[in-house]
């Protein structure tokens, strides 16, 4: 497969323009998970499905489909210089997002949440920069910088923004994602994508697999049937699947310009909460939508240089 990362580029080729949809397939899948998981814990009222077993569960079941998966296409396994960047990947996307994320969500609103784990965007240009020598024109972070300032300004106007102490967990948080992705991105221009990801989830099998045992909830047998349509659609898309078309789009249209289009999540989640959850869209969301969009589609023409 040829090295899409690292390959010289300019201006957005087919092959980039690919990789931008590809990107932004996976984040609409991604953004299925807020409202998909909703549906599999339940609320306080009525409580499906434990949070740590969803955790724990959709991360194992993945692996396993992976180890699958591997087998069908005869995968090599990976090489020597491969597994430090496989494991850097397993341990930002796998354990330490969602570890962190829901340990400080136990001290604040999700809405304060978004206000920081907005900024995954651009520490993951920041990451590519460090990690692989991405270089892109001045106008591609200021078009980043906006970006972000736009979701975290939405986030502030939704929600809670004052800093608190779980802010440090939250920044645990963002820091994994990006070094995650950057680190799995790299090993995509190397192999195929789909089976990067399925080697970071089977080499975690060793800590998600006994977790879920662990966490298996005792009443199982009245978990009604949208919990386990949730926890179905966050197994085999948010941590699976989303994963294929998200680390081809990485690789193909470069980390830097196509991360970007990840700040379209928090807007595409809350379209989603409107037909699966029941729950209204504002106009405020629709405006700052939009005005995302509009920054995330200039930013996708940038000269970026590997």
């Amino acid at each position: 497969m040829p090295d899409a990362t690292l390959a010289p580029v300019t201006q957005p080729s087919a092959s980039a323009r690919r990789g931008f949809a590809l990107g932004l397939l996976g984040v609409a899948l991604f953004a299925l998970t807020l409202p998909m998981t909703r549906l599999a814990v339940g609320d306080a009222a009525a409580p499906q499905l434990p949070p740590a077993f969803v955790t724990a569960g959709r991360a194992a079941l993945a692996g396993l489909l992976s180890v699958l998966y591997l087998v069908a296409v005869r995968a090599a396994w990976p090489r020597r210089p491969e597994w430090p960047a496989l494991v850097v990947s397993a341990l930002g996307t796998v354990l330490g997002f969602p570890l962190f994320l829901a340990l400080a969500l136990r001290e604040v609103p999700a809405a304060h949440a978004a206000v920081v784990t907005g900024v995954i965007p651009l520490a993951t240009a920041v990451a590519a920069a460090l990690a692989l020598g991405q270089r892109a024109a001045p106008r591609f972070w200021v078009l980043a910088v906006l970006g972000c300032a736009l979701v975290l300004a939405f986030a502030v106007l939704e929600g809670d923004g004052r800093l608190v102490p779980a802010d440090g967990l939250l920044l645990l948080a963002v820091a994994s994602a990006a070094i995650g992705y950057v680190a799995g991105a790299r090993l995509a221009a190397e192999r195929p994508p789909e089976q990067v990801i399925c080697w970071v989830l089977v080499i975690s099998l060793p800590l998600t697999l006994p977790a879920m045992v662990l966490t298996l909830p005792a009443g199982i047998a009245a978990v009604r049937a949208p919990a386990w349509l949730g926890f179905g659609y966050v197994t085999l898309f948010s941590m699976w699947l989303g994963f294929f078309a998200w680390y081809r789009g990485l690789a193909l249209g470069g980390v830097m310009r196509v991360s970007q289009v990840q700040l379209l999540q928090p807007f595409l989640a809350l379209l989603a909460a409107v037909p699966i959850l029941g729950e209204p869209l504002e106009a405020t969301t629709v405006l700052f939508a939009l005005a995302v969009s509009a920054v995330v589609f200039a930013g996708r023409r940038v000269p970026v240089r590997h």
